[in-house]
């Protein structure tokens, strides 16, 4: 077992261990911790606790003091250098042409490196921008091109469901996510409806999966076949959520199909859950990270 405690350095990014050095603190405290990439500031998001050894990635960087009322001011005055980096930056994509879009700037606290996050369609030479940006902030560039899905996260902004992305909000990282998944859970393969501002798969397909799965296994799928107190039929459509079935009756197929809850029918033969290869060879791009 070792004493540690877990700092975040983005609201809602990864939480990492460091080695307090035998000071108690609180979660919501900031810190002054020892980093792969440099001295850093971040927030408490667990306070001191023993974990096991097995949890830990060794070697266990350190904690460097309790931030102070000078650190969190210098902090809030890289937030300022950031706006300012973005704007030059921006303008030296333009002067050199470059299929590129600026997401976010980041300098490390000691201002030992500044960090640029892009997105672009393919690969980008920017080596002629960093020579210009080294000549302007006299420090170390370094430039990262990240994905769709990490400009949304880094952005923010409101869901189709009128809340906060998720990734902006609480979910600590990424998960695949599938259209199988949105078969299974009974959504329709409309782009439009089951991928959220990146473009990409709605993560909360994968959060709410294990719910559907768990579901899946005690209800009939579609094209079951069920015995209900009125005779055997197939099941048409399902609400795993309501726990009701549709089921079109095999003694007056042109009869409209009857609701019947779930508990009140004996399956015969199940269902599966089927994708269209071709719909999801179209739908393929909706996956990628």
């Amino acid at each position: 077992m070792a004493e540690v405690i877990g700092v975040r350095f983005k609201s809602t990014g990864k939480v990492y261990y460091f080695d307090p050095k035998s000071i108690q603190l609180e979660k919501g405290d900031m810190a002054i911790v020892e980093t792969a990439r440099g001295v850093e500031c971040g927030e408490v998001a667990m306070a001191n606790r023993n974990v096991s050894d097995d949890s830990i990635v060794q070697p266990l960087k350190s904690l460097i003091r309790k931030a102070t009322a000078d650190d969190i001011r210098k902090l809030e005055e890289n937030k300022e250098k950031e706006k300012t980096a973005f704007i030059q930056c921006e303008k030296k994509i333009a002067d050199h042409g470059l299929d590129m879009k600026l997401v976010d700037v980041e300098y490390t606290f000691d201002n030992t490196k500044i960090l640029f996050y892009f997105t672009a369609d393919g690969r980008v030479d920017f080596r002629e921008l960093v020579k210009d940006l080294a000549g302007i902030f006299r420090t170390r560039i370094e430039l990262r091109q990240i994905g769709v899905r990490d400009e949304a996260k880094m952005l923010g902004g409101l869901g189709i469901c009128g809340r906060e992305f998720c990734c902006g909000s609480f979910l600590n990282g990424f998960q695949p996510v599938s259209i199988k998944m949105a078969k299974e859970q009974g959504l329709s393969l409309n782009p439009v409806k089951i991928s959220g501002a990146c473009g990409r798969l709605m993560c909360c397909l994968k959060y709410e999966q294990d719910a559907y799965v768990d579901l899946l296994r005690t209800t009939p799928k579609m094209g079951a076949i069920v015995l209900t107190d009125e005779g055997k039929g197939v099941v048409i459509d399902q609400n795993l959520l309501t726990q009701k079935l549709t089921v079109k009756l095999d003694k007056d197929p042109d009869a409209a199909p009857k609701i019947y809850k779930v508990k009140d029918v004996k399956l015969i033969k199940d269902g599966k859950v089927k994708v269209n290869p071709k719909e999801a060879a179209e739908l393929k791009a909706l996956e990628k990270e």
